[in-house]
This record gives C-alpha cells, sequence and structure tokens, in this order.
C-alpha cells in the first residue's frame, strides 16, 4: 500500500529540507566572502531536485515518524553522501566543479547534514509538545477485524499522525471479539448518537465488501455532519504483491499484483542498475579474463555456462554464469549443486565459495535481462516444480531477477533440500518487493559483500 503522507512529511519533503540544504550553502558562501554567482544558482537548482528525490526514496522519514533516532540518524547521513556523490560525479563530468570554492563546498557538504538532523529533532520536539497538550484528532473503528486492527497498530506506530482511537462499534457479541480495539462503544446503531455527544473527528469504517448496505446507511447518517469518513477496504484479504490505491485517469481502482518499479522508480531502478553493472564490470574486467583463463584450462568445456532462467514477467531468460561444473544440466531435470559433490570442479568450487561465478551476470544486467538487486532466479525446472507447491511463488516474478537478493543477504542462499528453506527464500523475496527502495538496494549490495566474505551455504 502507498504509504499516506502526513502534512509534517511533506512539509519536510518538499520544504524544509530542501530550503536548510541551499540555505546552508548561501551561509557557507557569505561565511567565506565568495560571490553569489549564476553557477551557484544552478547548483541550488540542482540541490533542490536531487535531495528531494533521495531523502524521498530512504527510510528516513519513516524512521523519523517511528521515533527510530539511531537509524534516523543513519538515513540521513547515508542520504546525503549519496547526494554528494551524485553532485561530484556531475561536477567531474561537465567540469562545473570549476566554478565554485572549495572551501564552500567542503563546508557546505559538512554542516548540511548536521543541519538536517537538529532540525528534526527541533520539529519532533515541538510536535511531541503539541500532542502532550492534546492535540489530536478523535476517532472511532466501525468493524472489528484484522484490517481495522492493521490501522490502529499503524495508529501506534506512528504518533505523529496525531489520531486518537477512542473506541469501536461491532453487531456482535463483544465476547466473540479478539484484538486490541479499544473499548467497545455498542453496535453499529448506536453510532450516530455517539459521536454527536462525543464529537468525534474522524470515522473509520472497516466492514466486509459484503455489507454494502449497511456501509451505504452509516455514510448517509453522517452526510449533514462534518465528521469524516474513511472506508477501509480489505485489499490485503488477497496477501498478493504491491496492493494499493491507484488510478486510471480519474476513476480510482485497486491493484493487487503489480511490479513496486512503477513510474519513476521503474527509472531509477534501470539507472542504478546499469550503473552498478558498468561500475563493476569496468573494475574486475582484468579479474574476470583470468577467472575465464583458470575456468578454460582446469577442465573441459565452454568458458561461460547459459542456463534458461525465468525473467521479468515469467518470460525465459538466457543468464550466464562461470561454469563451475564438469556438466552443463539446462534441460527439464537439474540436480542442485550440493556439498563435496562431485561435479564441482576445484576452480569451481572456489568460485562458488566466493561467488565469483556470477560474475557474467553483470553482462546480463547490461542486456536489460537481470537487476544487481532482486529475487534470485532459478531454474526453469525448479521454477515448474516450486510455482506448484508454494503459494505465491511466480509473484516474484514481477520484477527482473537478480544477481543478490534481499534472501541471500539474510541467510537463505544455496541448497533448497527442504520445502521449507525455499518458502523462506519466497518470504524474504516478497518482502523486498513489497519494500523496495533505492537505499535498500544500496544495503543490500552492501551486505553481499559481507555475506561472500563469509563464504556460507554456497556449494
Amino acid at each position: 500500500m502507498k504509504t499516506y503522507d502526513l502534512p509534517v512529511i511533506a512539509f519536510f519533503k518538499h520544504i524544509l529540507d530542501p530550503t536548510i540544504t541551499w540555505s546552508v550553502l548561501l551561509l557557507s558562501i557569505w561565511l567565506f566572502g565568495e560571490t553569489f554567482t549564476s553557477h551557484y544558482l544552478v547548483l541550488i537548482i540542482i540541490i533542490f531536485f536531487i535531495s528531494s528525490y533521495v531523502y524521498e526514496h530512504t527510510s528516513l522519514y519513516k524512521n523519523w515518524r517511528q521515533g527510530n533516532l539511531l537509524a534516523y540518524i543513519r538515513d540521513t547521513l547515508i542520504g546525503w553522501l549519496i547526494i554528494v556523490a551524485i553532485l561530484l560525479f556531475l561536477g567531474h563530468v561537465t567540469h562545473f566543479s570549476e566554478y565554485f570554492s572549495r572551501q564552500v563546498i567542503v563546508s557546505w557538504m559538512i554542516i548540511t547534514p548536521l543541519a538536517l538532523i537538529i532540525s528534526h529533532l527541533a520539529v519532533k520536539g515541538i510536535i511531541s509538545l503539541q500532542r502532550d497538550q492534546g492535540k489530536q484528532r478523535s476517532s472511532v473503528i466501525v468493524g472489528a477485524n484484522a484490517t481495522s486492527q492493521k490501522l490502529l497498530n499503524h495508529f501506534n506506530a506512528h504518533p505523529l499522525l496525531f489520531i486518537e482511537n477512542i473506541g469501536y462499534f461491532d453487531d456482535r457479541q463483544h465476547p466473540r471479539i479478539s484484538g486490541n480495539f479499544g473499548p467497545y462503544l455498542g453496535r453499529t446503531k448506536d453510532i450516530i448518537s455517539y459521536v454527536h455527544q462525543n464529537k468525534i473527528d474522524m470515522i473509520f469504517i472497516s466492514l466486509p465488501m459484503t455489507s454494502q448496505p449497511r456501509i451505504q446507511q452509516i455514510v448517509e447518517q453522517f452526510s449533514d455532519t462534518t465528521t469524516s469518513i474513511y472506508f477501509l477496504p480489505d485489499i490485503y484479504v488477497f496477501d498478493l504483491l504491491q496492493a494499493q490505491v491507484d488510478y486510471i485517469g480519474d476513476m480510482p481502482i485497486v491493484s493487487l499484483g503489480e511490479s513496486p518499479y512503477t513510474g519513476i522508480d521503474g527509472v531509477v531502478k534501470i539507472a542504478s542498475d546499469y550503473l552498478f553493472a558498468t561500475l563493476i564490470l569496468i573494475l574486475l574486467s582484468p579479474l574476470m579474463l583470468c577467472i575465464a583463463l583458470a575456468v578454460k584450462l582446469s577442465s573441459p568445456g565452454p568458458v561461460i555456462f547459459k542456463q534458461r532462467r525465468y525473467g521479468y514477467n515469467g518470460k525465459e531468460i538466457i543468464v550466464y554464469k562461470f561454469r563451475s561444473m564438469t556438466v552443463t544440466e539446462n534441460g527439464d531435470t537439474i540436480v542442485q549443486a550440493k556439498k563435496n559433490d562431485q561435479r564441482v570442479t576445484k576452480v569451481g568450487a572456489f568460485l562458488r565459495r566466493t561467488s565469483l561465478d556470477e560474475l557474467p551476470q553483470f553482462i546480463n544486467v547490461l542486456q536489460g535481462r537481470m537487476s544487481v538487486v532482486g529475487p534470485r532466479p532459478h531454474a526453469v525446472a525448479h521454477n515448474e516444480m516450486y510455482r506448484k507447491l508454494i503459494r505465491g511463488y511466480m509473484m516474484r516474478h514481477k520484477t527482473k531477477p537478480g544477481i543478490t537478493g534481499w534472501a541471500q543477504v539474510n541467510g537463505w542462499r544455496g541448497e533448497t533440500d527442504a520445502l521449507e528453506k525455499m518458502e523462506k527464500r519466497i518470504e524474504h523475496d516478497l518482502y523486498y518487493l513489497n519494500n523496495w527502495s533505492l537505499w535498500l538496494d544500496v544495503w543490500i549490495i552492501i551486505r553481499t559483500v559481507w555475506v561472500v566474505l563469509n563464504r556460507k551455504n554456497a556449494y
């Protein structure tokens, strides 16, 4: 579900953070006695758009809402490093950096993240003071079920929503209801009188879709009031990927299986894939040539092993790896590599332990077949088997397969000799797709290096 921005979060994203960022730059220019030129004006415009976008696509504001101070500071600093890296890269390739004072730029780069952290903490203190003074909106729930429980959990996790749950209404008898919904306030027929007497600000209706007549009756009862009414469609009962409300033209629709890389997110994902893949291939090309030579001399057979896999939307693709076995199985029956597998060559054993056999897949990324980060591709034969055994298995193919992924950095890599292991892998893949961000991709890449160095579960 797409997150609804609180007014204060929207204020941070679109006004406060960009303003602080370029204001610190102006302050640095003034402190060092530099002249404000048109080049600085162009830099401010670039900073405004880049900083807004980068921080919006990290977990910064989520951690700020939840009061996770250490994670918030971490995301602020890492997000700022990404912004600085982008600016330095642009400055280098365009030679635009020659027009700025080094003292001004360095001081600006150091002071800005500190100013962002201090300003956010100050705003949080002011908001907490207002909350303590009772400036919250009152709400009631109509219908005690899993959907309304999720909403209340969201209220508790995000105190900056300033919504206080007074209790709930439900036509079922109170002892039959399990969950923490607050005080029981009565049946649905009692809503109108209670709301008027207690001046309730918000009503959240969480009734089954089959209860349309009752929902319509409740809405009509409040048509002559100023109480805000919200309907909670239980789109999560379908348990599919990226359940969210969207629009086609001006018509609202509910998506129950959309790829996370839609709109600008898709552009960011593709651009980051090409950037990472190009840099890695340039840096590691000498190593790849040495590996190719070692594979060729160690055993007969091709240097590159080509295997059929499922790609985006379940379409078949060809994935490259350095050959690590004496066989090149690619048919309807494929036996996974196991510990002490006799088919693995001596060079292949080293390549598999260090994951160096995966390096040719960066070529797949440049071909548009794969992503640097995403669910790992399985052999076609394994896909056909597991799609019948694991619910939601094929939803992982709503994106391009990745060279590394969330499942792999959390220990679910290597042999899946039990169904439970594959289920855990799929669980992590779907978590990644439902929570994707550019920052999550960067974090997975960093953790991948650590996992590779530990050399676990790869045979």
